[in-house]
């Protein structure tokens, strides 16, 4: 895990990460967003804008300021509607002409069981989403974005949110919330589902990459660790909820306060979030069942 002092930009001030490429912290510090949004700038002439931020004057003034007399903002590309990622998109491109792409606007790519819970009346918890964000240009997985002698593939990583993208430049990948050094990602049911989050993290795992440039904390040097962390994580989480089910049903309040004895009571309800995504991914592979109906107020057993 990425010990906490070792990253600490000074929020708006443009740091150079390799060459043409920029990255500028935003003034949202919290127990969601570590030190704040990372916002980065890709290109030495057209420049690409990736992950606004959060809805912020200060920051939108940072990313204009970032800019050298010679460059212009072409493309803006947010990589999921999270409040933290994606409301500056629109001011930025008001200021700069810029189109805004992204995978779809809020719930684009959530799968059918977690449609089925929202339209249940299950909501999200913990980030918040931007149901106001429409992008100019939908991205289909696998999408090239052609830039000032630059290609972005799109990668759709859905999990932490349906609408997730990760964007390859070369061996190096913009992993936004998917992966990230300082923690591990927020799923959180309707939004994020723990089964397209395992898929994506095999997917991203059977690519050679150099560096993972996250929405969140500092450079991963090392993504093939970092993922296989990120896996054996959560694989087990999964072994600690069926051995917690051992002792009998249980909803999932009781499993979290059991298995994250010692998270601080402001994120317990992140955990207990974390643990219904589990329990749904668990549901669909027939290995717990809810007593009654699938929620996140059900009572769920093991079946093996």
């Amino acid at each position: 895990m990425q010990a906490p002092d070792d990253f600490n930009p000074v929020p708006g001030q443009p740091e150079t990460l390799s060459p043409g490429l920029q990255r500028i912290l935003a003034p949202n510090p919290s127990p969601m967003t570590y030190r704040g949004t990372n916002t980065y700038l890709l290109g030495t002439g057209d420049v690409i804008v990736i992950d606004p931020g959060p809805q912020s004057a200060p920051h939108l003034q940072a990313i204009l300021d970032a800019l050298q007399p010679h460059q212009r903002i072409s493309q803006i590309i947010v990589t999921h509607t999270h409040l933290d990622h994606s409301p500056l998109a629109a001011p930025l491109a008001a200021e700069t002409g810029a189109p805004i792409l992204a995978f779809g606007a809020a719930g684009s790519g959530r799968s059918a069981v977690m449609t089925e819970l929202a339209q249940n009346g299950l909501v999200g918890g913990g980030e918040g989403i931007d149901h106001a964000f429409r992008p100019d240009i939908e991205l289909d997985d696998g999408a090239k974005i052609q830039g000032d002698g630059i290609t972005l593939e799109v990668i759709h990583t859905p999990g932490h949110l349906g609408n997730h993208i990760a964007l390859a430049w070369g061996n190096i990948c913009f992993t936004a919330d998917h992966v990230m050094g300082w923690a591990s990602s927020l799923v959180s049911p309707p939004d994020g589902d723990l089964t397209d989050f395992m898929a994506a993290c095999h997917r991203l795992r059977a690519r050679d990459w150099a560096v993972f440039h996250a929405g969140h904390g500092a450079p991963i040097t090392d993504p093939a660790g970092r993922l296989d962390w990120l896996i054996a994580h959560r694989l087990e989480r999964e072994r600690q909820i069926l051995t917690a089910l051992e002792d009998g049903p249980a909803d999932v309040g009781q499993l979290a306060r059991r298995i994250y004895n010692d998270t601080p009571s402001a994120l317990l309800p992140a955990a207990e979030r974390n643990v219904l995504a589990h329990l749904v991914d668990l549901t669909g592979k027939s290995t717990v069942e809810p007593v009654g109906i699938l929620s996140a107020h059900a009572r769920f057993k093991r079946l093996s």
